[in-house]
């Protein structure tokens, strides 16, 4: 693995990446990847199946050990330095899955007693509806209360980056809209990755990259990339419709979905303060 870069790292990115590479055996997922997330930034993966979108998320948390290139999270390398990022970084992976009898409140009872600065899980469970079926084995859940209950133990260590892969798959609307709006107070002082196939899970973000091939294809705003009428286009075209009527839909979902508005000093004032701390 070389970590060699064409370009320097950005002092302030909270996460900065440079020609990341990954292959498995003959097939590269990941060629070539280089972007900066801000701190603060709601940052956006779109991509189909086999896009790279997982694989480069993974290689970001130490998870998998890149071919090449250059990454630093929070000015450490995951790959020499995971054990010092470990509780840094909330993850709700894809597929994640817990014992099938395991109850709710065992299994948020358990995560807090891993993580050495973790929050109430009394407090998660309310605050994600989970309060009520605290009771419930994992296998009794719904596809939602699944979700809900991998992004509270994410949440667990009040991680300063929070990485949500896929996290409003196998959901209802009604579900899905509720688990974007908490995004979005969750994203008010962390760094938030949100890994999604679905338009509608990432269309919110700061900034949103396109990937196909393993490669970044696009890079912009919700409203930058539609028009350009490149394949981010093509993805809302296809998920949305093409006529009218799905044009107002969109615009229906959309209406007061506006980020609220965040001065650029809170993120500083807050880590003056402990912040997340060590």
């Amino acid at each position: 693995m070389t970590n060699e870069t064409a370009e320097p790292m950005r002092s302030e990115s909270a996460v900065a990446v440079r020609g990341l590479a990954k292959a498995y055996g003959r097939l590269r997922a990941v060629d070539g990847v280089s972007f900066d997330v801000r701190q603060g930034e709601i940052f956006g993966i779109i991509g189909s199946n086999g896009s790279g979108k997982t694989t480069t998320v993974e290689c970001l948390q130490g998870l998998r050990n890149r071919d090449a290139g250059g990454v630093r999270v929070l000015g450490l390398d995951p790959a020499t330095q995971r054990a010092a990022l470990r509780h840094r970084i909330g993850s709700q992976l894809q597929d994640s899955a817990l014992p099938e009898r395991l109850r709710v409140w065992e299994a948020l009872d358990l995560f807090a007693a891993l993580s050495p600065r973790s929050r109430d899980w009394r407090r998660l469970a309310e605050e994600w509806g989970l309060w009520e079926k605290r009771s419930t084995a994992f296998s009794d859940l719904s596809g939602g209360q699944r979700q809900r209950l991998t992004i509270a133990r994410a949440l667990m260590k009040d991680p300063r980056i929070l990485i949500l892969d896929d996290s409003t798959s196998s959901v209802d609307p009604t579900t899905e809209r509720e688990i974007h709006e908490a995004m979005m107070h969750l994203a008010k002082y962390r760094t938030t990755f949100v890994i999604a196939h679905r338009l509608s899970t990432v269309r919110r973000a700061d900034v949103i990259l396109v990937l196909d091939d393993g490669r970044i294809v696009e890079k912009g705003t919700h409203e930058e990339l539609l028009a350009r009428n490149g394949i981010y286009r093509t993805i809302r075209d296809m998920q949305f419709g093409l006529d009218d009527e799905d044009a107002d839909r969109e615009t229906l979902l959309r209406r007061d979905e506006k980020r609220p508005e965040r001065p650029a000093a809170d993120f500083a004032a807050f880590e003056e303060e402990g912040g997340f701390g060590p």
